[in-house]
């Protein structure tokens, strides 16, 4: 039960975190596929990340707020986390 428990809350953070990106990256009128070229990552990739599908490794997120032009504070802020 406490292993699922974890992944449950695992899940939580990872579409905090996907849906603070696409709300970031919306705000800033940046298509995805724009922002998954300048972060250097693939466009589906970029997808899953914002749908809460993939756990975003540190480096990742930092390429991500660096493509919005934000710090990764931003983003952790706006995911609530």
């Amino acid at each position: 039960l406490h292993r699922v428990d974890r992944r449950q809350r695992q899940m939580c953070i990872e579409t905090a975190l996907g849906g603070a990106i696409r709300r970031v990256r919306k705000e800033k009128k940046i298509s995805q596929e724009k922002l998954a070229l300048k972060a250097e990552l693939d466009r589906s990739y970029m997808g899953r990340v914002e749908r809460g599908d993939n756990n975003v490794a540190l480096l990742t997120l930092l390429k991500i707020a660096n493509a919005l032009d934000v710090k990764m504070s931003v983003l952790l802020d706006a995911a609530d986390l």
